[in-house]
């Protein structure tokens, strides 16, 4: 399991743009992973809330939002090719082969996949692959931001109930 670089929004205020974002966003992720953290199996899927949201289905839907964006948008395979569901609501499903390890690893990988896939690219290089059209990265970068930080959140309030 590889993790994500240590870098703090904090330490990179002077940079560019770009480190900025890659920090940011890695901040994110490592933020949502990390809320499976110390919690058992039961506790990770343990439905709190109407719909398909649990801890762990969270994360695993993080995994889903990497490789949308960052595979099937830059590399232009489809994500059957890609192995993630049609919808991003299927992404919410927990097998039964599916662990807090489990899940952590793999959102671990397609974070660095992700990482891999947009580094040879600037900011404003259109990605082709997204069902909208070309997009800026800029843009997917800000995507995932706001993604994330919404999904951060719904992860800090299921875990306070869980938790107590």
């Amino acid at each position: 399991m590889s993790a994500l670089p240590q870098t703090f929004a904090d330490d990179v205020i002077n940079q560019d743009a770009r480190t900025q974002f890659d920090t940011f966003l890695d901040e994110h992720r490592r933020a949502l992973n990390a809320s499976l953290d110390g919690l058992t199996e039961e506790q990770a899927r343990r439905r709190l809330v109407a719909s398909r949201t649990t801890l762990l289905g969270l994360v695993k839907h993080a995994t889903f939002v990497e490789k949308v964006w960052f595979d099937e948008a830059i590399t232009r395979r489809s994500r059957a090719d890609i192995g993630i569901p049609a919808s991003p609501d299927e992404s919410f499903i927990l097998d039964d082969h599916d662990t807090i390890a489990s899940i952590q690893a793999a959102h671990l990988e397609a974070c660095e996949a992700s990482r891999r896939a947009a580094a040879a690219l600037a900011l404003d290089d259109l990605l082709l692959g997204n069902r909208r059209g070309p997009l800026p990265l800029r843009w997917v970068y800000l995507h995932m931001l706001r993604e994330l930080a919404q999904h951060c959140g719904h992860a800090d309030i299921l875990r306070e109930q869980i938790t107590g």
